[in-house]
């Protein structure tokens, strides 16, 4: 990372995806006896947002795990004002505590709520809309569909961008139309390194690909500031190559664009399906950065961009999570050894 440059982080946690288990500290009865999703107000108090009975009919729910943002948006757009008053201070709190932890945007997605379009843009328009009147950062407005975009930059726009210029994530060689939408609202971009048929498998052929799409965003005059580059990561317990895939794309992007842009990612993605993943988190970053990256789609307040400077790349710890992030861990074995002998506390 350029030394005159600061890390933007977009905070991921506000998704319709996210989950928690039910069997985790999180999940409790409430002083009623009803099963709920323990958390924070804004001013600390301890509250609790109930799980709908409609919800424990899911197979998601069946399955042991508690798709808590999809439920508090869905309290949100419903008719009930106590529902609506929980779910809005679970959002509140969440956003007040990305914001505290240094988030510059905060993601917003509602694409699992239903799979009916007039639903999902009904939540986006009423997410957009309690962010705003509780938020101090601008949104990322994200989602897979262009329409759910519209309505999300529509319904900001319409409220004058209270927080600054929007970010959108995602475009790709896929969904070009999506820059339109970005130059049209002021606001900024997270372009992919996916091909016009499908992922890329190499450092090459994700720099290939954003080549193609830093084009069309000149075509439309979007300046490099705006941009945010995603060379895509994906987990290394797939494939021990992943890791070097992005950081090699990293290197040369920043090689040929210099730092007028941005370059971010997905970057907890790397550690999915494996133990430890603070330190196979902290240390990737740390990885990222020193090859380039000044931006990164994570939670902010599990990786503190503070904390991982501060990083010691020399200790035992570490140097086997590198070991594990660049390749050098076949099957993820030393790595995997090293955390059941408890060598990576």
């Amino acid at each position: 990372m350029h030394l005159d440059k600061s890390f933007t982080v977009i905070g991921e946690n506000i998704h319709a995806t996210r989950v928690l288990m039910r069997t985790g500290k999180k999940i409790v009865e409430n002083p009623h006896g009803y099963e709920s999703v323990l958390y924070k107000e804004v001013g600390g108090d301890t509250a609790y947002m109930t799980i709908p009975d409609d919800f424990k009919e899911t197979q998601v729910y069946k399955e042991g795990r508690v798709k808590h943002f999809m439920i508090a948006v869905s309290k949100g757009t419903s008719f009930d004002t106590h529902e609506i008053d929980q779910g809005m201070k679970y959002i509140s709190a969440e956003v007040a505590r990305q914001e505290k932890f240094g988030a510059h945007f905060l993601d917003l997605n509602i694409d699992e709520i239903s799979y009916k379009i007039d639903v999902q843009i009904k939540s986006m328009q009423w997410l957009v809309k309690h962010y705003c009147s509780v938020a101090k950062v601008p949104p990322s407005i994200d989602s897979s569909n262009i329409d759910i975009i519209k309505s999300g930059l529509e319904t900001y726009s319409s409220l004058n961008q209270p927080q600054g210029p929007p970010l959108v994530n995602s475009a790709s060689l896929e969904r070009l139309e999506v820059l339109d939408l970005v130059k049209s609202y002021g606001a900024g971009v997270v372009v992919t390194a996916s091909g016009d048929d499908g992922m890329p498998s190499n450092a090459e052929q994700r720099c290939e690909n954003v080549d193609k799409i830093i084009a069309q965003c000149e075509r439309r005059n979007i300046p490099y500031e705006k941009i945010h580059i995603d060379p895509l990561l994906f987990p290394i317990s797939v494939d021990q190559s992943f890791g070097t895939h992005y950081l090699d794309a990293v290197k040369i992007l920043r090689d040929q664009y210099g730092y007028a842009i941005n370059i971010t990612g997905g970057l907890s993605n790397v550690s999915f399906g494996l133990p430890a993943r603070r330190l196979i988190n902290d240390t990737y970053i740390r990885l990222a950065m020193d090859v380039g990256v000044d931006s990164g789609i994570i939670n902010p307040v599990e990786s503190r961009i503070d904390r991982i400077m501060d990083l010691d790349m020399e200790s035992e710890k570490v140097k086997i999570a590198k070991d594990l992030l660049l390749g050098r861990d076949e099957f993820c074995m030393e790595f995997i050894s090293s955390f059941r002998e408890g060598k990576l506390k």
